[in-house]
Protein backbone atom coordinates (compact mmCIF):
# COMPACT_ATOMS: atom_id res chain seq x y z
CA UNK A 1 0.00 0.00 0.00
CA UNK A 2 2.76 2.42 0.94
CA UNK A 3 4.74 2.13 -2.36
CA UNK A 4 1.35 1.95 -4.45
CA UNK A 5 0.91 5.57 -2.80
CA UNK A 6 4.32 6.60 -3.25
CA UNK A 7 4.34 5.72 -7.37
CA UNK A 8 0.69 7.09 -7.55
CA UNK A 9 2.23 10.25 -6.55
CA UNK A 10 5.41 10.28 -8.91
CA UNK A 11 2.84 9.42 -11.40
CA UNK A 12 0.39 12.49 -10.59
CA UNK A 13 3.54 14.50 -10.43
CA UNK A 14 4.89 13.70 -14.04
CA UNK A 15 0.98 14.15 -15.39
CA UNK A 16 1.15 17.73 -13.36
CA UNK A 17 -1.35 16.77 -10.81
CA UNK A 18 -0.32 18.46 -8.01
CA UNK A 19 -2.77 18.52 -5.65
CA UNK A 20 -3.26 14.45 -6.02
CA UNK A 21 0.38 13.91 -5.79
CA UNK A 22 0.48 15.75 -2.68
CA UNK A 23 -2.20 13.33 -1.40
CA UNK A 24 -0.45 10.08 -2.46
CA UNK A 25 2.71 11.20 -1.14
CA UNK A 26 1.01 12.19 2.35
CA UNK A 27 -0.45 8.76 2.07
CA UNK A 28 2.66 7.36 1.26
CA UNK A 29 4.19 8.58 4.54
CA UNK A 30 1.37 7.76 6.61
CA UNK A 31 1.43 3.95 5.59
CA UNK A 32 5.38 4.31 5.66
CA UNK A 33 5.72 0.39 4.96
CA UNK A 34 8.29 -2.17 5.69
CA UNK A 35 11.06 -0.67 3.37
CA UNK A 36 11.00 3.09 4.57
CA UNK A 37 14.25 3.56 2.46
CA UNK A 38 11.87 3.06 -0.58
CA UNK A 39 8.99 4.85 0.41
CA UNK A 40 9.70 7.88 2.80
CA UNK A 41 12.71 9.42 0.71
CA UNK A 42 10.83 9.46 -3.11
CA UNK A 43 7.69 10.53 -0.87
CA UNK A 44 9.19 13.57 0.49
CA UNK A 45 11.08 14.32 -2.67
CA UNK A 46 7.87 14.35 -4.36
CA UNK A 47 6.59 16.87 -1.85
CA UNK A 48 9.32 19.34 -2.43
CA UNK A 49 9.24 18.69 -6.21
CA UNK A 50 5.89 19.88 -5.93
CA UNK A 51 6.54 22.88 -3.59
CA UNK A 52 9.43 24.03 -5.85
CA UNK A 53 7.39 24.07 -8.95
CA UNK A 54 5.01 26.20 -7.12
CA UNK A 55 7.83 28.67 -5.82
CA UNK A 56 7.76 27.52 -2.27
CA UNK A 57 11.44 27.22 -1.96
CA UNK A 58 11.38 27.26 2.05
CA UNK A 59 9.08 24.96 1.80
CA UNK A 60 10.67 22.24 -0.84
CA UNK A 61 14.00 22.27 0.79
CA UNK A 62 12.35 21.13 4.18
CA UNK A 63 10.77 18.18 2.14
CA UNK A 64 14.22 17.68 0.68
CA UNK A 65 16.31 17.66 4.46
CA UNK A 66 13.58 15.15 5.03
CA UNK A 67 14.38 12.75 2.36
CA UNK A 68 18.03 12.56 2.80
CA UNK A 69 17.14 11.78 6.29
CA UNK A 70 15.84 8.25 4.52
CA UNK A 71 17.53 8.14 1.36
CA UNK A 72 19.64 5.21 0.36
CA UNK A 73 23.01 6.11 -0.75
CA UNK A 74 22.25 6.09 -4.05
CA UNK A 75 19.25 7.81 -3.80
CA UNK A 76 20.94 10.62 -1.89
CA UNK A 77 22.99 11.97 -4.91
CA UNK A 78 19.05 12.50 -6.71
CA UNK A 79 17.73 14.30 -3.83
CA UNK A 80 21.10 16.87 -2.90
CA UNK A 81 20.69 18.06 -6.59
CA UNK A 82 16.88 18.40 -6.29
CA UNK A 83 17.77 20.67 -3.02
CA UNK A 84 20.94 22.53 -4.86
CA UNK A 85 18.11 23.83 -7.44
CA UNK A 86 15.50 24.98 -4.42
CA UNK A 87 18.29 26.79 -2.64
CA UNK A 88 18.97 28.38 -6.34
CA UNK A 89 15.43 29.88 -6.36
CA UNK A 90 15.75 31.27 -2.95
CA UNK A 91 18.88 33.01 -3.85
CA UNK A 92 21.14 31.43 -1.55
CA UNK A 93 24.27 30.95 -3.59
CA UNK A 94 26.24 30.05 -0.81
CA UNK A 95 24.26 26.98 0.46
CA UNK A 96 23.61 25.76 -2.78
CA UNK A 97 27.59 25.86 -3.69
CA UNK A 98 27.78 23.35 -0.35
CA UNK A 99 25.23 20.94 -1.16
CA UNK A 100 26.16 20.88 -5.04
CA UNK A 101 29.51 20.27 -3.93
CA UNK A 102 28.48 17.28 -1.45
CA UNK A 103 26.30 15.58 -3.64
CA UNK A 104 28.85 13.35 -5.21
CA UNK A 105 26.94 13.96 -8.47
CA UNK A 106 30.05 15.15 -10.67
CA UNK A 107 31.23 11.85 -10.51
CA UNK A 108 28.39 9.86 -11.89
CA UNK A 109 28.05 9.16 -14.95
CA UNK A 110 23.93 9.14 -14.72
CA UNK A 111 24.16 12.23 -13.66
CA UNK A 112 27.12 14.76 -14.91
CA UNK A 113 24.81 16.36 -17.12
CA UNK A 114 22.34 17.18 -14.70
CA UNK A 115 25.31 18.44 -12.06
CA UNK A 116 27.26 20.73 -15.12
CA UNK A 117 23.60 22.37 -15.52
CA UNK A 118 22.66 23.00 -12.12
CA UNK A 119 26.54 24.57 -11.89
CA UNK A 120 25.61 26.52 -14.80
CA UNK A 121 22.85 27.68 -13.25
CA UNK A 122 24.60 28.31 -9.93
CA UNK A 123 27.24 30.75 -11.63
CA UNK A 124 24.59 32.51 -12.66
CA UNK A 125 23.36 33.48 -9.40
CA UNK A 126 26.80 33.72 -8.55
CA UNK A 127 27.34 36.36 -11.00
CA UNK A 128 29.81 34.28 -13.29
CA UNK A 129 27.99 34.12 -16.22
CA UNK A 130 31.28 33.26 -18.11
CA UNK A 131 32.08 30.16 -16.07
CA UNK A 132 28.71 29.62 -16.54
CA UNK A 133 28.57 29.35 -19.85
CA UNK A 134 31.68 27.18 -20.10
CA UNK A 135 29.56 24.94 -17.56
CA UNK A 136 26.63 24.57 -20.69
CA UNK A 137 28.97 24.32 -23.31
CA UNK A 138 30.84 21.86 -21.59
CA UNK A 139 27.79 19.61 -21.65
CA UNK A 140 27.80 19.74 -25.26
CA UNK A 141 30.99 18.18 -26.20
CA UNK A 142 30.31 15.78 -23.27
CA UNK A 143 30.11 11.82 -23.61
CA UNK A 144 28.34 10.41 -21.50
CA UNK A 145 24.63 8.78 -20.37
CA UNK A 146 21.56 9.74 -21.93
CA UNK A 147 20.33 11.28 -25.38
CA UNK A 148 22.29 13.52 -26.01
CA UNK A 149 19.65 15.98 -27.79
CA UNK A 150 18.25 16.23 -24.61
CA UNK A 151 21.20 17.29 -22.56
CA UNK A 152 21.96 19.56 -25.32
CA UNK A 153 18.73 21.52 -25.22
CA UNK A 154 18.85 22.21 -21.93
CA UNK A 155 22.97 22.85 -22.35
CA UNK A 156 21.85 25.97 -25.05
CA UNK A 157 18.59 26.89 -23.07
CA UNK A 158 21.49 27.68 -20.23
CA UNK A 159 23.86 29.35 -22.93
CA UNK A 160 20.80 31.55 -23.69
CA UNK A 161 20.63 32.78 -19.95
CA UNK A 162 24.53 33.30 -19.92
CA UNK A 163 25.05 34.88 -23.07
CA UNK A 164 22.11 37.73 -22.35
CA UNK A 165 23.93 38.13 -18.50
CA UNK A 166 26.91 38.83 -20.54
CA UNK A 167 24.71 41.23 -22.75
CA UNK A 168 25.28 40.04 -25.96
CA UNK A 169 21.42 39.53 -26.90
CA UNK A 170 22.25 38.07 -30.33
CA UNK A 171 24.23 34.91 -29.44
CA UNK A 172 21.38 34.32 -26.66
CA UNK A 173 18.94 34.33 -29.31
CA UNK A 174 20.80 32.34 -31.54
CA UNK A 175 21.44 30.25 -28.81
CA UNK A 176 17.33 29.78 -27.46
CA UNK A 177 16.03 29.22 -31.39
CA UNK A 178 18.82 26.19 -31.26
CA UNK A 179 17.64 24.69 -27.93
CA UNK A 180 13.94 25.36 -29.82
CA UNK A 181 15.00 22.76 -32.43
CA UNK A 182 16.51 20.42 -30.04
CA UNK A 183 13.27 20.15 -28.31
CA UNK A 184 11.66 18.42 -31.62
CA UNK A 185 14.29 16.21 -32.23
CA UNK A 186 14.10 15.09 -28.44
CA UNK A 187 9.83 14.58 -28.84
CA UNK A 188 10.29 13.01 -31.79
CA UNK A 189 12.12 10.69 -30.75
CA UNK A 190 10.96 9.56 -26.97
CA UNK A 191 8.23 6.93 -27.07
CA UNK A 192 6.42 7.48 -24.26
CA UNK A 193 3.44 9.87 -24.99
CA UNK A 194 3.00 11.05 -21.79
CA UNK A 195 6.64 11.98 -21.12
CA UNK A 196 6.34 13.61 -24.56
CA UNK A 197 3.84 16.15 -23.58
CA UNK A 198 5.19 16.87 -20.19
CA UNK A 199 8.55 17.62 -22.01
CA UNK A 200 7.06 19.97 -24.02
CA UNK A 201 5.16 21.64 -21.18
CA UNK A 202 9.14 22.26 -19.29
CA UNK A 203 10.55 23.87 -22.93
CA UNK A 204 7.45 26.32 -22.20
CA UNK A 205 10.23 28.17 -20.80
CA UNK A 206 12.54 28.38 -23.58
CA UNK A 207 9.93 29.31 -25.75
CA UNK A 208 9.29 32.37 -23.07
CA UNK A 209 12.57 33.00 -22.99
CA UNK A 210 13.11 33.46 -26.29
CA UNK A 211 9.79 35.16 -27.36
CA UNK A 212 10.73 37.61 -24.38
CA UNK A 213 13.98 39.07 -26.01
CA UNK A 214 12.13 38.77 -29.59
CA UNK A 215 9.93 41.11 -28.85
CA UNK A 216 12.37 43.40 -26.60
CA UNK A 217 14.16 43.38 -30.21
CA UNK A 218 11.26 44.61 -32.08
CA UNK A 219 10.75 41.78 -34.35
CA UNK A 220 7.17 41.11 -33.78
CA UNK A 221 6.76 38.38 -36.27
CA UNK A 222 9.55 36.23 -34.90
CA UNK A 223 8.06 36.37 -31.77
CA UNK A 224 4.71 35.87 -32.99
CA UNK A 225 5.81 32.99 -35.17
CA UNK A 226 7.08 31.27 -31.60
CA UNK A 227 4.57 31.68 -30.30
CA UNK A 228 2.42 29.70 -32.61
CA UNK A 229 4.82 27.00 -32.76
CA UNK A 230 4.61 26.45 -28.89
CA UNK A 231 1.05 26.00 -29.04
CA UNK A 232 -0.78 22.35 -30.49
CA UNK A 233 1.43 19.79 -29.92
CA UNK A 234 0.51 17.97 -27.14
CA UNK A 235 -2.88 16.53 -28.53
CA UNK A 236 -1.09 14.12 -30.74
CA UNK A 237 1.43 13.34 -27.99
CA UNK A 238 -1.34 12.50 -25.90
CA UNK A 239 -3.63 10.39 -28.85
CA UNK A 240 -1.27 8.18 -30.63
CA UNK A 241 -1.52 5.20 -28.91
CA UNK A 242 -4.18 5.91 -26.79
CA UNK A 243 -6.90 5.19 -29.13
CA UNK A 244 -7.76 2.87 -32.19
CA UNK A 245 -5.90 2.57 -34.94
CA UNK A 246 -6.66 4.67 -38.06
CA UNK A 247 -7.09 8.01 -36.17
CA UNK A 248 -5.62 10.46 -38.71
CA UNK A 249 -2.68 12.12 -36.96
CA UNK A 250 -2.75 14.65 -40.03
CA UNK A 251 -5.95 16.34 -38.37
CA UNK A 252 -5.22 19.50 -36.75
CA UNK A 253 -1.36 18.72 -37.01
CA UNK A 254 -0.13 22.09 -35.04
CA UNK A 255 2.21 23.01 -38.20
CA UNK A 256 2.52 26.80 -37.53
CA UNK A 257 1.84 28.08 -40.46
CA UNK A 258 3.52 31.36 -41.94
CA UNK A 259 2.35 35.24 -41.45
CA UNK A 260 1.15 35.45 -44.82
CA UNK A 261 -0.91 32.47 -44.97
CA UNK A 262 -2.71 33.61 -41.78
CA UNK A 263 -3.30 37.07 -42.53
CA UNK A 264 -4.54 36.01 -45.97
CA UNK A 265 -7.18 33.66 -44.30
CA UNK A 266 -8.73 36.71 -42.74
CA UNK A 267 -11.89 39.15 -43.81
CA UNK A 268 -11.09 43.04 -43.62
CA UNK A 269 -13.33 43.02 -40.92
CA UNK A 270 -11.63 40.18 -38.97
CA UNK A 271 -8.91 40.74 -36.52
CA UNK A 272 -6.96 37.98 -34.62
CA UNK A 273 -5.81 38.64 -30.76
CA UNK A 274 -3.44 36.03 -29.72
CA UNK A 275 -2.27 36.23 -26.33
CA UNK A 276 1.30 34.68 -24.86
CA UNK A 277 1.45 34.67 -20.80
CA UNK A 278 4.90 35.37 -19.52
CA UNK A 279 6.27 34.87 -15.92
CA UNK A 280 6.69 38.96 -15.59
CA UNK A 281 4.44 40.30 -18.35
CA UNK A 282 2.12 39.00 -21.42
CA UNK A 283 2.76 39.61 -24.96
CA UNK A 284 -0.44 40.16 -27.37
CA UNK A 285 -0.39 40.34 -31.19
CA UNK A 286 -3.40 41.63 -33.68
CA UNK A 287 -3.37 40.11 -37.07
CA UNK A 288 -5.16 41.66 -39.95
CA UNK A 289 -5.43 41.13 -43.05
CA UNK A 290 -3.31 44.13 -43.35
CA UNK A 291 -0.72 43.98 -41.02
CA UNK A 292 0.39 42.75 -37.49
CA UNK A 293 0.99 44.83 -34.68
CA UNK A 294 2.73 43.55 -31.04
CA UNK A 295 2.28 44.74 -27.78
CA UNK A 296 3.89 44.18 -24.50
CA UNK A 297 1.25 44.08 -21.59
CA UNK A 298 2.63 44.84 -18.13
CA UNK A 299 0.81 42.03 -15.51
CA UNK A 300 2.70 38.85 -14.53
CA UNK A 301 1.37 35.42 -15.10
CA UNK A 302 0.71 34.84 -11.29
CA UNK A 303 -1.52 38.07 -11.53
CA UNK A 304 -3.41 37.46 -14.68
CA UNK A 305 -4.59 34.31 -13.00
CA UNK A 306 -5.66 35.47 -9.92
CA UNK A 307 -7.73 38.24 -11.67
CA UNK A 308 -9.16 36.04 -14.11
CA UNK A 309 -10.17 33.58 -11.26
CA UNK A 310 -11.66 36.78 -9.49
CA UNK A 311 -13.38 38.12 -12.31
CA UNK A 312 -14.83 34.18 -13.28
CA UNK A 313 -16.10 33.67 -9.51
CA UNK A 314 -17.46 36.87 -9.70
CA UNK A 315 -19.98 35.84 -12.56
CA UNK A 316 -20.62 32.11 -11.20
CA UNK A 317 -21.66 33.59 -7.74
CA UNK A 318 -23.63 35.96 -9.28
CA UNK A 319 -22.24 39.38 -7.48
CA UNK A 320 -22.36 42.50 -9.07
CA UNK A 321 -18.51 42.44 -8.45
CA UNK A 322 -18.52 40.83 -11.83
CA UNK A 323 -19.14 44.47 -13.68
CA UNK A 324 -15.54 45.40 -11.91
CA UNK A 325 -13.49 43.16 -12.10
CA UNK A 326 -14.67 42.89 -15.78
CA UNK A 327 -13.65 46.63 -16.25
CA UNK A 328 -10.36 46.25 -14.57
CA UNK A 329 -9.30 43.33 -17.11
CA UNK A 330 -10.95 44.89 -20.02
CA UNK A 331 -8.60 48.56 -19.64
CA UNK A 332 -5.74 45.76 -19.21
CA UNK A 333 -6.55 43.62 -21.73
CA UNK A 334 -8.71 45.30 -24.71
CA UNK A 335 -8.11 49.14 -24.13
CA UNK A 336 -4.50 49.33 -25.03
CA UNK A 337 -5.41 47.46 -28.41
CA UNK A 338 -7.25 50.22 -30.49
CA UNK A 339 -9.49 47.67 -32.18
CA UNK A 340 -11.53 48.59 -34.96
CA UNK A 341 -15.08 49.50 -34.18
CA UNK A 342 -16.91 46.18 -34.56
CA UNK A 343 -14.52 44.24 -36.27
CA UNK A 344 -14.49 40.33 -35.54
CA UNK A 345 -12.38 39.65 -33.06
CA UNK A 346 -11.29 36.28 -33.09
CA UNK A 347 -9.32 35.36 -29.97
CA UNK A 348 -5.93 33.19 -29.35
CA UNK A 349 -6.04 32.80 -25.50
CA UNK A 350 -3.53 30.99 -23.50
CA UNK A 351 -3.16 29.79 -19.97
CA UNK A 352 -5.52 31.30 -17.55
CA UNK A 353 -7.21 33.13 -20.29
CA UNK A 354 -8.86 30.08 -21.62
CA UNK A 355 -10.80 30.21 -18.41
CA UNK A 356 -11.77 34.63 -19.13
CA UNK A 357 -15.09 34.96 -20.76
CA UNK A 358 -13.68 37.66 -23.35
CA UNK A 359 -17.26 38.73 -24.16
CA UNK A 360 -18.36 40.10 -20.40
CA UNK A 361 -15.75 42.80 -20.04
CA UNK A 362 -17.18 45.88 -20.25
CA UNK A 363 -16.14 49.92 -20.30
CA UNK A 364 -18.19 52.61 -20.43
CA UNK A 365 -19.50 52.01 -24.32
CA UNK A 366 -20.66 48.15 -22.92
CA UNK A 367 -19.86 44.81 -22.60
CA UNK A 368 -17.14 43.46 -25.37
CA UNK A 369 -19.73 41.55 -27.05
CA UNK A 370 -21.85 44.34 -27.63
CA UNK A 371 -18.84 46.00 -29.39
CA UNK A 372 -17.35 42.82 -31.56
CA UNK A 373 -18.50 39.12 -32.36
CA UNK A 374 -16.32 37.31 -30.57
CA UNK A 375 -14.80 33.76 -30.97
CA UNK A 376 -12.64 31.85 -29.47
CA UNK A 377 -9.52 29.42 -31.10
CA UNK A 378 -6.51 27.60 -29.94
CA UNK A 379 -4.53 28.83 -32.09
CA UNK A 380 -3.94 30.49 -35.08
CA UNK A 381 -2.81 27.51 -37.26
CA UNK A 382 -6.00 25.48 -36.31
CA UNK A 383 -8.01 28.38 -36.60
CA UNK A 384 -6.94 28.38 -40.45
CA UNK A 385 -7.41 24.42 -40.80
CA UNK A 386 -10.69 24.75 -39.61
CA UNK A 387 -11.87 27.33 -42.00
CA UNK A 388 -10.81 24.57 -44.72
CA UNK A 389 -13.80 22.29 -43.53
CA UNK A 390 -17.11 22.62 -43.84
CA UNK A 391 -18.50 26.35 -44.13
CA UNK A 392 -21.72 25.82 -45.13
CA UNK A 393 -24.01 22.79 -44.01
CA UNK A 394 -27.46 21.64 -44.62
CA UNK A 395 -29.74 22.18 -41.75
CA UNK A 396 -29.43 18.78 -40.42
CA UNK A 397 -29.78 18.34 -36.60
CA UNK A 398 -29.64 15.63 -34.35
CA UNK A 399 -30.11 16.40 -30.48
CA UNK A 400 -29.54 14.38 -27.17
CA UNK A 401 -31.36 15.49 -23.97
CA UNK A 402 -32.15 14.77 -20.41
CA UNK A 403 -30.90 11.51 -20.51
CA UNK A 404 -32.82 9.16 -18.40
CA UNK A 405 -30.30 7.96 -15.62
CA UNK A 406 -31.59 8.51 -11.79
CA UNK A 407 -33.22 11.46 -10.44
CA UNK A 408 -30.14 13.29 -9.23
CA UNK A 409 -29.42 13.82 -13.10
CA UNK A 410 -32.43 14.64 -14.57
CA UNK A 411 -32.52 17.83 -16.44
CA UNK A 412 -35.46 18.98 -17.67
CA UNK A 413 -34.44 22.07 -18.83
CA UNK A 414 -31.80 20.31 -21.15
CA UNK A 415 -35.47 18.38 -22.76
CA UNK A 416 -37.13 21.59 -23.00
CA UNK A 417 -33.95 22.90 -25.23
CA UNK A 418 -33.77 20.17 -26.91
CA UNK A 419 -37.88 19.68 -28.29
CA UNK A 420 -37.52 23.39 -29.14
CA UNK A 421 -34.63 23.79 -31.87
CA UNK A 422 -35.80 21.09 -33.29
CA UNK A 423 -38.39 23.22 -35.57
CA UNK A 424 -35.86 25.45 -36.24
CA UNK A 425 -34.48 22.43 -38.67
CA UNK A 426 -35.75 21.20 -41.80
CA UNK A 427 -34.31 17.93 -40.54
CA UNK A 428 -34.15 16.66 -37.07
CA UNK A 429 -33.59 13.46 -34.89
CA UNK A 430 -34.08 13.60 -30.95
CA UNK A 431 -33.36 11.35 -28.30
CA UNK A 432 -34.71 12.46 -25.17
CA UNK A 433 -35.14 10.40 -21.68
CA UNK A 434 -34.80 6.90 -22.18
CA UNK A 435 -33.99 7.17 -26.02
CA UNK A 436 -30.82 9.32 -25.02
CA UNK A 437 -28.83 6.45 -24.62
CA UNK A 438 -24.96 5.95 -25.74
CA UNK A 439 -25.80 3.77 -28.15
CA UNK A 440 -27.89 5.90 -30.06
CA UNK A 441 -25.02 8.94 -29.74
CA UNK A 442 -22.30 6.48 -31.46
CA UNK A 443 -25.64 5.48 -34.13
CA UNK A 444 -26.28 9.03 -35.37
CA UNK A 445 -23.90 11.86 -34.46
CA UNK A 446 -21.35 11.21 -36.75
CA UNK A 447 -24.30 11.06 -39.62
CA UNK A 448 -25.74 14.85 -38.58
CA UNK A 449 -24.57 18.32 -39.66
CA UNK A 450 -25.72 20.06 -36.53
CA UNK A 451 -25.02 17.95 -33.04
CA UNK A 452 -26.82 19.17 -30.02
CA UNK A 453 -25.81 17.85 -27.13
CA UNK A 454 -27.46 18.98 -23.30
CA UNK A 455 -26.03 16.11 -20.97
CA UNK A 456 -24.35 15.81 -18.18
CA UNK A 457 -20.70 16.03 -18.37
CA UNK A 458 -17.44 15.51 -16.82
CA UNK A 459 -13.71 17.00 -17.28
CA UNK A 460 -11.13 14.79 -16.19
CA UNK A 461 -8.63 17.36 -15.58
CA UNK A 462 -5.40 14.78 -14.88
CA UNK A 463 -6.48 12.49 -18.05
CA UNK A 464 -8.58 14.38 -20.74
CA UNK A 465 -8.96 11.45 -22.64
CA UNK A 466 -11.08 9.95 -19.88
CA UNK A 467 -13.23 13.10 -19.51
CA UNK A 468 -16.87 11.45 -19.32
CA UNK A 469 -20.73 12.10 -21.25
CA UNK A 470 -23.00 10.66 -19.76
CA UNK A 471 -25.94 8.75 -20.75
CA UNK A 472 -29.25 6.82 -20.29
CA UNK A 473 -28.42 3.33 -19.97
CA UNK A 474 -30.12 0.26 -22.07
CA UNK A 475 -31.88 -1.01 -19.44
CA UNK A 476 -33.99 0.52 -17.09
CA UNK A 477 -34.64 1.65 -14.77
CA UNK A 478 -31.42 2.88 -14.68
CA UNK A 479 -29.12 2.75 -11.25
CA UNK A 480 -26.42 4.92 -13.44
CA UNK A 481 -25.00 6.21 -15.97
CA UNK A 482 -23.54 4.82 -19.21
CA UNK A 483 -20.46 6.43 -20.19
CA UNK A 484 -18.66 8.35 -23.25
CA UNK A 485 -15.12 8.73 -22.83
CA UNK A 486 -13.39 11.77 -25.07
CA UNK A 487 -10.59 9.14 -26.03
CA UNK A 488 -14.21 7.25 -27.96
CA UNK A 489 -14.66 10.18 -29.61
CA UNK A 490 -11.61 9.77 -31.39
CA UNK A 491 -12.48 6.72 -32.45
CA UNK A 492 -15.73 8.03 -34.59
CA UNK A 493 -15.58 9.73 -37.26
CA UNK A 494 -17.04 13.01 -37.30
CA UNK A 495 -16.29 14.28 -40.51
CA UNK A 496 -19.27 14.89 -41.74
CA UNK A 497 -20.12 17.02 -38.60
CA UNK A 498 -20.07 21.03 -39.08
CA UNK A 499 -20.96 22.12 -35.28
CA UNK A 500 -21.59 20.57 -32.31
CA UNK A 501 -22.81 22.33 -29.05
CA UNK A 502 -22.28 20.83 -26.01
CA UNK A 503 -25.09 22.55 -23.61
CA UNK A 504 -23.98 21.23 -20.14
CA UNK A 505 -22.03 22.43 -17.30
CA UNK A 506 -18.78 23.22 -17.62
CA UNK A 507 -17.92 21.31 -21.52
CA UNK A 508 -14.75 23.35 -22.38
CA UNK A 509 -13.08 22.92 -18.97
CA UNK A 510 -10.95 20.19 -18.92
CA UNK A 511 -6.57 19.98 -18.54
CA UNK A 512 -4.99 23.13 -18.91
CA UNK A 513 -1.16 22.11 -20.75
CA UNK A 514 1.38 24.23 -21.34
CA UNK A 515 2.18 24.42 -24.94
CA UNK A 516 -1.66 22.86 -25.73
CA UNK A 517 -4.40 24.29 -23.31
CA UNK A 518 -7.02 23.46 -22.27
CA UNK A 519 -7.41 19.52 -23.46
CA UNK A 520 -11.17 17.67 -23.38
CA UNK A 521 -13.97 17.21 -25.32
CA UNK A 522 -13.11 20.20 -27.38
CA UNK A 523 -9.90 18.89 -28.47
CA UNK A 524 -11.47 15.37 -28.96
CA UNK A 525 -14.49 16.64 -31.58
CA UNK A 526 -12.19 18.76 -33.35
CA UNK A 527 -9.84 16.10 -33.96
CA UNK A 528 -12.34 13.93 -35.31
CA UNK A 529 -13.06 16.54 -37.88
CA UNK A 530 -15.82 18.72 -36.61
CA UNK A 531 -15.46 22.22 -37.58
CA UNK A 532 -16.98 24.52 -34.95
CA UNK A 533 -18.04 24.17 -31.33
CA UNK A 534 -20.25 25.91 -28.67
CA UNK A 535 -19.10 24.73 -25.09
CA UNK A 536 -20.08 26.42 -21.64
CA UNK A 537 -17.84 27.70 -19.31
CA UNK A 538 -19.80 27.14 -16.00
CA UNK A 539 -22.83 25.83 -14.97
CA UNK A 540 -25.67 27.06 -16.96
CA UNK A 541 -29.42 28.11 -15.95
CA UNK A 542 -31.94 26.12 -17.62
CA UNK A 543 -34.44 29.31 -18.76
CA UNK A 544 -32.07 31.57 -19.57
CA UNK A 545 -29.82 28.52 -21.95
CA UNK A 546 -33.17 28.23 -24.00
CA UNK A 547 -33.33 31.35 -24.88
CA UNK A 548 -29.94 31.59 -25.67
CA UNK A 549 -30.05 27.80 -27.75
CA UNK A 550 -33.16 29.16 -29.79
CA UNK A 551 -32.12 32.32 -31.04
CA UNK A 552 -28.55 31.09 -31.59
CA UNK A 553 -29.99 28.58 -33.71
CA UNK A 554 -32.73 30.71 -35.85
CA UNK A 555 -29.91 33.13 -36.33
CA UNK A 556 -28.01 30.64 -38.03
CA UNK A 557 -30.99 29.14 -40.02
CA UNK A 558 -32.13 32.84 -40.94
CA UNK A 559 -28.56 33.13 -42.58
CA UNK A 560 -26.35 34.60 -40.15
CA UNK A 561 -22.53 33.51 -39.67
CA UNK A 562 -21.95 31.32 -36.43
CA UNK A 563 -19.80 34.55 -34.90
CA UNK A 564 -22.44 36.23 -35.54
CA UNK A 565 -25.56 33.96 -34.23
CA UNK A 566 -23.38 33.41 -30.88
CA UNK A 567 -23.41 37.30 -30.72
CA UNK A 568 -27.06 37.61 -31.47
CA UNK A 569 -28.56 35.21 -28.99
CA UNK A 570 -26.19 37.02 -26.12
CA UNK A 571 -27.61 39.90 -26.64
CA UNK A 572 -31.08 38.35 -26.48
CA UNK A 573 -30.64 36.81 -23.31
CA UNK A 574 -28.87 40.37 -22.00
CA UNK A 575 -31.84 42.19 -22.94
CA UNK A 576 -34.15 40.20 -20.24
CA UNK A 577 -33.62 42.29 -17.06
CA UNK A 578 -34.04 38.84 -15.12
CA UNK A 579 -30.92 37.94 -17.49
CA UNK A 580 -28.89 41.26 -17.34
CA UNK A 581 -26.15 39.47 -14.90
CA UNK A 582 -22.90 37.41 -17.62
CA UNK A 583 -23.94 34.51 -15.29
CA UNK A 584 -27.02 34.12 -17.65
CA UNK A 585 -25.79 35.11 -21.18
CA UNK A 586 -21.78 34.47 -21.27
CA UNK A 587 -21.23 31.00 -20.15
CA UNK A 588 -20.90 29.80 -23.91
CA UNK A 589 -17.65 30.00 -26.23
CA UNK A 590 -17.82 29.53 -29.87
CA UNK A 591 -14.75 27.64 -30.95
CA UNK A 592 -13.38 27.31 -34.42
CA UNK A 593 -15.01 27.99 -37.65
CA UNK A 594 -16.49 31.34 -36.80
CA UNK A 595 -17.81 31.85 -40.48
CA UNK A 596 -19.77 28.70 -40.61
CA UNK A 597 -23.64 28.62 -42.30
CA UNK A 598 -26.57 26.86 -43.00
CA UNK A 599 -27.69 26.94 -46.46
CA UNK A 600 -31.05 28.34 -47.32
Amino acid sequence: MALSRRDLAIAYSYAGGLDEAQRYAREALEARGQLPAQVLAPAHKVLGDIAARRGESAVAINEYKAALAAASERYRPVVLLSMTNAQIAAGDAATARATLDSSGAAHNPMLAALFLRINGNLLLIEHKPQAALEAFCSIVSKVGQGDPSYQNLWAYEGMGRAWLALGDQTRARAAWLQAIRYSEAVRARFRSDEFKTGLFADTQNVFEEAIALVMQQGDYELAWSLSEKSRSRALLDVVRNRVAGGVDTRQLNGAAPSLKEVRGALQPNEAIVEFHLLTREMIVWVVRQDGLQGKTLPITRRDMTEAVSDFRNAIVRGRPQALTYGAKLDALLIKPLNLRPGERLIIVPNGALHYLPFQALVNESGFLIQRHPIAIEPSASIAVQLLHRQQRVAGDLVAFGNPRITPIYDLPGAEDEVLGIAPLFTKSKTFVEVQATRKAFIDNAPNSRILHVATHTQADTIDPLHSRMLFAPLSQPADGPDVLLARDIFNLKFGSVALVTLSACDTGLGSIDRGDEIMGFTRAFFYAGVSAMMVSMWPVADESTVILMRTFYGALASGQEAIDAVRSAQLAVLANHRFAHPFYWAPFDLIGGWRLTIAQ
